[in-house]
């Protein structure tokens, strides 16, 4: 008797351990097919492509070649401008260089802080004949066209001299009030220290 109940205890948990074996192994299937299932494009869906990562330089290099081709006209068909500038000739006494008529030279000084000094013919320091004279570069291109207006073109000459506080712009602001004003004699040549002192001491009593 308690063997039959043993055995049909026995045979019970067997058949329940079995129906639980088979049970998990459905449930396993299921997942695999669902999983499956899921990576499989549905009919008429076309496969993605994959893109490729690789850069193509190709029109890059065109670019780089057009822009040479760009700079290398630009460089050529550009010309440099230059500036006619009559220096005085050299003379064994340096006190003739700075001869000319006096009654139509015109001598522009150049100082620092824009400032423009000049006088007409010889300078005359005298206090009843002082015609050392200031201005700037606003007023100096009336006082060049006047002087051409009353003065032949033969004895026209303007001087120029910057002392060693003058800038170099202004040189060459005064060099192109010459080609603006079409003046074919001038010179750049040294100042004079008589001319840089008067500068000083006009400044100084500015």
């Amino acid at each position: 008797m308690h063997r039959r109940v043993l055995n049909c205890i026995k045979s019970g948990i067997n058949d329940k351990l079995g129906e639980n074996i088979f049970n998990f192994k459905f449930l396993v299937m299921q997942m695999d097919t669902a999983t499956e299932g899921s990576h499989k494009k549905a009919p008429g869906v076309k496969k993605a492509k994959k893109l490729s990562t690789r850069v193509d330089m190709t029109p890059m290099v065109d670019l780089g070649f057009l822009l040479i081709t760009f700079f290398i006209f630009t460089t050529t068909m550009s010309t440099p401008t230059t500036m006619d500038l009559y220096m005085p000739k050299d003379t064994e006494k340096d006190e003739d260089l700075n001869k000319a008529k006096a009654s139509g030279a015109l001598t522009i000084l150049l100082a620092k802080n824009d400032n423009v000094y000049y006088y007409e013919g010889q300078l005359e320091v005298d206090a009843a004949k002082n015609n050392f004279k200031s201005t700037n570069f606003k007023g100096i291109r009336d006082i060049i066209i006047n002087k051409k207006k009353n003065t032949p073109p033969d004895d026209l000459v303007i001087v120029i001299k910057p002392n060693e506080e003058a800038s170099y712009k202004n040189t060459v602001d005064i060099l192109d009030e010459m080609m603006i004003n079409a003046i074919k004699r001038f010179a750049l040549v040294d100042i004079l220290p008589i001319e840089n002192e008067l500068i000083k001491k006009t400044q100084g009593g500015q």
